[in-house]
C-alpha cells in the first residue's frame, strides 16, 4: 500500500528535553492546502469559533441526557423497588410450602448419605439458660421422624434442675439403633452460648441458638420464597439480639413491630407457623416480658402454647 505522505526524519534535529513529553516533535500542519501559512506555535494556537460552538452544543446535550437518565432512574425505583411500608403479605400468602404436619422429608439428601450409619446431632447448653427452640423443635421433630433422644451432664456443672434431665420426657424401652432416623443428644454443660455439631468428626461446632435452629428446622425440608426467607431471618435475628440480648428500650420496640405484625395474620411470617414464631416466642419466655406483651402479642402467644411442643416446654418453666 503506497504511503499517504513522507516525512523526514527530525530524530536528529535536536530536539528540547523541555519540549518532551507534551511536544516530542513539533510538526508544521501537513493537513493545510499547500501554501498556506503554517500552524502557530504550542501555547499560542487559535481557537476555531465554529468548532468552539460545536463543543458548547455537546456539553448542553450530554448535560440534558443526564438529567433525564436520573429522571428515569428514580421513576424507576418508585415502580420497581418496594419501600419500608410495602405490604408483602399477598407475597407471602402465595409461598409454597409444606406445613409442619406433612411427612418427613428425606434426610439423606438434606444431610448426607452416611452408609446407615445413624445421623447425630450433639448440642451443648446451659442449664442457667435453657434454649427453649431448641426443645420445641426437638418435639416437632419427633412428630416428623423417629429420634433417638437423650441427655447427659457434663463434669463442669455441679448440679441440674430435675425438670431439664427429663425435658425430652420419660425414655421408654429404646428400639435397635439402627432402627431410628436422627440422633438428638443434649448435654448441659458450662458453656457461654449453646454448641451444635452435627459430624463430631470433621464439623467445626454452629453456636448461637438462633445458629443452631435454622439448622434445625431445615431438616423439615420446607421451601420458602425469597422475601419469606428473609423475613424469617430478619424476625429470628431480632428475636435473638433485640428482644432476648437487647435494653428494655429495644425490647418494647419489638414488642410493638411483633404486634403490629401479628395484627395482620394469625403468625409472625405468613399463615403458617415458621421458625420465626418458635424463636420469638421462646426469647419472650426467657426475658420474662411476655406479661407485659401487647394483646395481638398474647393472642399469639396463646396459640402457639395450644401446641403440644409448646405446652411440653411450659412445663418445664413451672
Amino acid at each position: 500500500m503506497p504511503a499517504m505522505y513522507k516525512v523526514r526524519p527530525l530524530h536528529s534535529a535536536g530536539v528540547l528535553a523541555e519540549h518532551l513529553p507534551s511536544c516530542m516533535y513539533p510538526l508544521p500542519n501537513l493537513h493545510r492546502a499547500p501554501g498556506t501559512a503554517a500552524l502557530p506555535q504550542v501555547g499560542a494556537r487559535e481557537v476555531d469559533p465554529s468548532l468552539q460552538a460545536l463543543e458548547s452544543r455537546q456539553e448542553e446535550i450530554l448535560k440534558r441526557l443526564y438529567e433525564l437518565k436520573s429522571a428515569v432512574d428514580g421513576l424507576s425505583k418508585m415502580i420497581q423497588t418496594p419501600d419500608a411500608d410495602f405490604d408483602v403479605t399477598n407475597i407471602i400468602q402465595t409461598d409454597e410450602f409444606s406445613p409442619l404436619t406433612t411427612n418427613g422429608a428425606d434426610l439423606d439428601l438434606m444431610l448426607g448419605k452416611d452408609y446407615g450409619a445413624l445421623k447425630d446431632v450433639v448440642i451443648n447448653a446451659n442449664p442457667s439458660l435453657p434454649p427453649l427452640s431448641l426443645l420445641v423443635i426437638h418435639s416437632l421433630l419427633c412428630e416428623r421422624y423417629k429420634i433417638l433422644s437423650a441427655v447427659h451432664t457434663h463434669s463442669s456443672v455441679k448440679s441440674v434442675p430435675e425438670n431439664l434431665l427429663k425435658c425430652f420426657g420419660e425414655q421408654t424401652k429404646k428400639q435397635p439403633r439402627h432402627e431410628y432416623q436422627l440422633g438428638f443428644t443434649l448435654i448441659w454443660k458450662d458453656v457461654p452460648k449453646p454448641q451444635m455439631k452435627f459430624s463430631i468428626q470433621t464439623m467445626c461446632p454452629i453456636e448461637g441458638e438462633g445458629n443452631i435452629a435454622r439448622f434445625l428446622f431445615s431438616l423439615f425440608g420446607q421451601k420458602y420464597n425469597a422475601v419469606t426467607s428473609t423475613l424469617i431471618d430478619s424476625w429470628v435475628d431480632t428475636a435473638i439480639f433485640q428482644l432476648k440480648e437487647g435494653s428494655s428500650k429495644e425490647r418494647g420496640a419489638v414488642l410493638r413491630s411483633m404486634n403490629a405484625a401479628l395484627g395482620k395474620s394469625s403468625w409472625l411470617v405468613g399463615n403458617e407457623l415458621t421458625l420465626a414464631d418458635v424463636v420469638a416466642w421462646s426469647a419472650l419466655q426467657q426475658t420474662g416480658a411476655a406479661n407485659s406483651a401487647p394483646a395481638n402479642v398474647q393472642k399469639w402467644m396463646k396459640s402457639c402454647e395450644n401446641l403440644a411442643p409448646f405446652s411440653s416446654v411450659m412445663k418445664l418453666l413451672k
